[in-house]
């Protein structure tokens, strides 16, 4: 045997024996425990159609973000003091609700006992009286100039009869009895700023009352006092269901346990944020995997991953990588905003780029193609996981539309 076919036997048993490796390249807030049970699904599912296959992990996680001073950067308040703010914040709930729903306190005013008739039915009554204050209603020109500053003067006629002919109001005035018709006064002012406030921003207007609290509340007083004697804050019955929801809300919740919600939600945007200022340590560890696996290799790689590996392969041509896979990844996204860290928009994918099989989810809102971007560098294969977001992020590995599409492009 001559040393050609010496040659030609060595290389024909080595491909023999070579096995292809698919490493698992985890996203973004993911630990250790959560990416076993991720591994293991992955490793079923792909031992399942392919046990030739070497499944290999890439468990980046340590190299994230984390907390280097043990939180000192964390505001906290005085556990006590916290949890006897309830009712000043119920203010900042209630207008938080009232951003998103402007008629939301007519609404609760609606579901108010109906009062028991007394005297002439036939005669006026109480929400007879409040509608005929608020129809009459006067800007003096105080409120007309406080109305100025705010930025909100010209559409406050628009927003005042949207509130009077909405039926949550028409359906408040007829649970109005004669004892509680003052604790209308100020929810019904509310409701004209905040419609008003609503419109500003569906025509992109932008006034100093969206921003500014103590205008707002300036606004409110003379709208109330312009109505009637009343008290400014919530009345009676309107403050137990606000108070309800401000100690379950989101502002009173998280001012008293700001290190349970620091830990729960930092580390997706704390790894973001560290990969975009401070990557190359993941992805100098993806490389070290990827020289350690046998080739030829695969990266199979999710969320936050992909955006690393996708930068991996841009910088270094590693010949070994015969296919990138991304699951519900930005790469796309960020490249098309200029926001990639290895390709400036509008340059080109390098030739030793690899095939790459990007796959998404409609209902996975951080999920983007990348074939109208990377135009025949790219196939995009969508799932359908038929689960919410974010719950769909992390939908894609039981979906058997998503090994449909992987199983088949190994090599």
């Amino acid at each position: 045997m001559n040393n050609t076919e010496k040659k030609l036997c060595v290389g024909i048993a080595s491909h023999l024996t070579t096995m292809t490796t698919v490493i698992f390249v985890h996203g973004t807030g993911i630990r250790e425990r959560e990416y076993n049970d991720t591994f293991e699904i992955i490793e079923q599912k792909i031992h399942a159609q392919r046990p030739d296959i070497k499944v290999a992990p890439c468990l980046w996680g340590a190299l994230g973000a984390k907390f280097n001073d043990n939180r000192a950067s964390v505001p906290l308040e005085n556990a006590t003091l916290a949890l006897s703010q309830p009712e000043e914040d119920a203010d900042i709930i209630l207008w938080g609700q009232l951003y998103r729903d402007p008629l939301y306190e007519l609404r609760l005013l609606s579901l108010k006992p109906k009062p028991i008739e007394s005297g002439n039915p036939f005669g006026e009554q109480p929400g007879d009286i409040l509608q005929s204050r608020v129809a009459s209603l006067t800007l003096t020109s105080k409120l007309q100039a406080n109305l100025q500053e705010a930025g909100i003067a010209e559409i406050f006629p628009e927003a005042r009869e949207a509130v009077i002919h909405s039926e949550p109001y028409e359906r408040a005035l007829l649970t109005v009895s004669e004892s509680d018709l003052s604790e209308y006064y100020a929810p019904i002012a509310r409701a004209f700023v905040a419609q008003a406030m609503f419109i500003s921003e569906q025509q992109e207007k932008f006034p100093p009352i969206l921003t500014d609290a103590q205008l707002r509340d300036k606004v409110v007083e003379l709208l109330t006092l312009a109505l009637g004697e009343a008290e400014l804050g919530l009345g009676g019955w309107l403050l137990k269901p606000v108070l309800e929801l401000a100690q379950h809300g989101g502002t009173y919740y998280v001012k008293r346990n700001r290190l349970e919600v620091t830990d729960k939600y930092s580390p997706v945007p704390g790894d973001i944020l560290l990969y975009q200022t401070r990557g190359e340590k993941i992805r100098a560890f993806i490389k070290q995997q990827i020289e350690q696996a046998e080739p030829p290799v695969v990266l199979l790689a999710h969320s936050l991953g992909g955006i690393a590996c996708v930068d991996l392969l841009v910088q270094q041509q590693l010949s070994q990588v015969e296919l990138l896979v991304t699951v519900g990844s930005q790469a796309p996204f960020l490249y098309e905003i200029n926001a990639l860290y290895s390709l400036e928009y509008g340059q080109l994918l390098p030739e030793h780029f690899p095939q790459w099989l990007n796959i998404y989810d409609l209902r996975d809102f951080l999920s983007y193609v990348g074939n109208r971007i990377f135009p025949d560098r790219v196939q995009d294969v969508r799932v359908d996981s038929r689960q919410p977001f974010p719950c769909s992020h992390g939908a894609y590995w039981e979906k058997d539309q998503t090994w449909e599409a992987i199983i088949p492009r190994l090599p």
